[in-house]
């Protein structure tokens, strides 16, 4: 019996280990470490837009801006970069992706909102450079951080002012995932940008993709998530955040995205298609739709906000 014990008491100490070691690798984010706000990931993909997303990062750097913080509900004090052009102007809450920066994910879309004559609220996500915490929870706290940033919105600039929400990657996930949530009246539309459809489908895919075995991995990132992360992972996702979405949403995906596939798009589409509209682009991959076709991209996103606004 005791033999057994032991031996069931170092099963849990392994399993736990290994938890905490996909918790590190996963959810964990070491804030102060040093590194370019405009780097992109080595691929072939991103190489032809290198250049373009680091002019379109300096000009978004160089704008005049003001720095503000709050502080979350489950207290970690937050920052973003706020950029005004005008007291009659409508606002946009720009969410970036996991482990990514502003000034890369937001260079395109800032630029498009600051030439429309609108202001920009450019959010750190918790976790990431200016804002506290270490856990990087996929869209799960970060969607209460987003309602925490409207209702900022709101104190400061005050309920008639007209929002749109608009989000990145990980960003667009949780822009979706707080549409599960009341919001306020004058939060117009939702704009998101290769969102995934749930933190687990994206997490069993980067697994397979890294030739681990989902389902066996699976369990692991679950329970470091968890224990050492403090959240559930299957406790919202976008899709759901779609199917009780009030408010327009806009979804933008690259046909060649080899991280987000653009079939996680189409089921977020397919959760509510009187709410939302899917624009897909060629030749354009992970995050890069604004990159490859400009202008198109522009249209439609102008085009959507001029409908919700007015």
């Amino acid at each position: 019996m005791m033999g057994f014990l032991i031996a069931l008491a170092a099963i849990l100490f392994i399993f736990l280990l290994l938890s905490y070691a996909v918790y590190r690798k996963a959810f964990y984010n070491r804030r102060g470490k040093k590194r370019d706000a405009s780097v992109m990931p080595k691929s072939e993909q991103y190489d032809a837009h290198r250049e373009m997303t680091r002019l379109l990062s300096e000009e978004m750097k160089a704008r005049d801006w003001e720095k503000v913080h709050i502080s979350s509900r489950d207290g970690v004090r937050l920052a973003a970069i706020y950029y005004h052009i005008s007291d009659e102007a409508p606002l946009h809450i720009q969410f970036h992706g996991y482990r990514g920066t502003p000034y890369r994910d937001f260079c395109g879309g800032n630029k498009l909102a600051i030439d429309m004559g609108h202001n920009t609220l450019v959010v750190f996500q918790r976790a990431h450079l200016e804002s506290e915490g270490h856990t990087i929870s996929f869209g799960i706290k970060e969607r209460f951080d987003c309602l925490d940033w409207i209702n900022y919105a709101v104190d400061r600039f005050g309920e008639d002012k007209k929002i749109i929400i608009s989000g990145l990657s990980m960003g667009a996930a949780t822009v979706i995932m707080a549409a599960a949530e009341p919001l306020p009246r004058n939060v117009r539309g939702i704009i998101a940008d290769c969102p995934y459809s749930s933190p687990k489908e994206i997490i069993l895919k980067v697994c397979a993709g890294m030739g681990l075995p989902p389902l066996l991995c699976y369990p692991l990132i679950y329970c470091g998530a968890l224990i050492f992360g403090g959240f559930k992972l299957t406790e919202c996702d976008a899709v759901r955040g779609a199917k009780n979405a009030k408010i327009p949403i806009l979804l933008l995906h690259g046909e060649d995205d080899d991280f987000v596939p653009l079939e996680m798009s189409r089921k977020i589409a397919e959760a509510n298609p009187e709410m939302v509209r899917l624009h897909t682009f060629e030749g354009a991959g992970h995050g890069l739709s604004y990159m490859v076709s400009c202008e198109r991209y522009t249209k439609l996103t102008e085009d959507f906000i001029c409908e919700v606004l007015s």
